[in-house]
């Protein structure tokens, strides 16, 4: 059963007594930031899931259909091979909002991993309908995703986490396999930026369309630890530089999905 955790709001309780007496009660858990709260309650939220998915599916045919079009800048010829559209998984396709709401700090994969595994995935409004459409159209679907790799005490398998993002796939109506989820760390080189990973892909595919929630995304080299095989941080002004220099994809090939929560950008400067 999903855990469901209802904000708390800080009471201050005055007993009047004879003595005239103000009384506290016991510290509680402290509120979820605004945009924890954003995302889990307000339709603002759901109409732009919504939209940038209507958007795609919009797009998809014509992208299809041209045989020269990419949504990678540097796929030159791709003529003859199948199209492809590279998802992220984490706000993207999956909500993990609840996980946030419960989250004491400080974030650690574990925590994630422990909570996907043992709470039922919410799907982000839109998207199972969007990767279905797309499968229907012909279109090879791949999941990209930053959650690592990592041994975990008892268990045999060197990638617990790949089975337990491929269920939470299919717990948000989103059905995939080992074959097109990608994690960081499961071969050498996939480290936390995505362009190893996307570039291999475009060996074999005709990528037509990027969906993410974070411009890792889409780009390369706009964290601001960098990340093999990038060797600078990116700060707030080479980020706005960065999505200005490829303006003309957004929603053009390129789809956002709304994330106040967490992401690359918090830590820019």
């Amino acid at each position: 059963m999903k855990i469901k955790i209802a904000p708390k709001m800080s009471l201050l309780l005055c007993l009047t007594s004879a003595l005239g007496a103000c009384v506290s009660p016991p510290p509680t858990a402290s509120e979820p930031h605004a945009g924890i709260l954003w995302v889990r309650d307000s339709a603002e939220y759901r109409a732009l899931a919504i939209q940038a998915y209507a958007a795609a599916a919009k797009d998809l045919q014509g992208m299809i259909d041209d045989p020269s079009w990419s949504a990678l800048p540097d796929e030159n010829d791709a003529t003859g091979r199948k199209p492809a559209i590279i998802f992220d998984v984490d706000e993207t396709l999956v909500s993990n909002v609840e996980f946030q709401v419960a989250l004491e700090p400080p974030f650690r994969n574990s925590k994630l991993d422990d909570w996907n595994a043992a709470n039922e995935a919410l799907p982000v409004p839109g998207a199972p309908e969007f990767v279905q459409l797309a499968r229907d159209s012909g279109v090879e679907v791949f999941f990209i995703t930053n959650r690592p790799c990592e041994p975990k005490a008892g268990v045999a398998d060197a990638c617990p986490q790949e089975r337990v993002t491929i269920e939470d796939l299919r717990e948000a109506g989103i059905p995939a396999d080992a074959k097109h989820v990608m994690l960081a760390n499961e071969q050498p080189g996939w480290t936390g930026e995505k362009k190893v990973r996307r570039d291999l892909i475009a060996q074999d595919y005709r990528i037509i369309m990027l969906v993410g929630d974070d411009l890792g995304d889409f780009l390369d080299c706009v964290r601001a630890r960098p990340v093999a095989p990038c060797t600078e941080g990116a700060t707030k002004a080479s980020r706005e530089r960065e999505a200005g220099k490829y303006s003309t994809l957004w929603g053009n090939g390129w789809y956002m999905l709304p994330n106040p929560m967490h992401g690359s950008w918090t830590s820019a400067r």
